[in-house]
């Protein structure tokens, strides 16, 4: 198997384990969420369905690109509205896991990156083999 196909069902895996989690556990994720974001256990358990729909899209090859701009989407969303602002958060009140929060910034980027090579239509190593 080469590697680039190793990696597509990696990332779907990934993101159907990532939200199956967010159903299980949604209490691990409470921790993330900002105060001022309304109905946070219904936006965890929202967004473990989003990321398990989204993973399973990805598969069919007539799915596969809106799928990845979708969890880019998903993502940036993550990135300013949770992950940025707790960062910020964390900054100002001097939070000891401030370099947590900004680790995780920056793995967004990598994700967002791992999508972007799923929204291309040019031939892959996915279509070769």
């Amino acid at each position: 198997m080469k590697i680039g196909k190793i990696f597509f069902y990696l990332m779907i895996a990934v993101y159907t384990v990532v939200g199956l989690v967010h159903l299980a556990l949604p209490e691990r994720f409470l921790w993330i969420m900002p105060s001022w974001m309304p109905y946070p256990l219904f936006l965890i358990y929202l967004s473990g369905v989003a990321e398990i729909i989204l993973a399973l899209l990805l598969i069919p090859e007539k799915t596969r690109k809106i799928a990845a701009w979708l969890i880019i989407a998903m993502l940036v969303v993550y990135f300013v509205v949770i992950h940025g602002a707790q960062s910020v958060d964390f900054y100002k009140t001097g939070n000891k896991y401030l370099w947590l929060t900004l680790v995780r910034l920056a793995f967004q980027f990598l994700l967002i990156r791992w999508a972007w090579l799923y929204t291309h239509t040019r031939k892959s190593a996915l279509q070769k083999e």
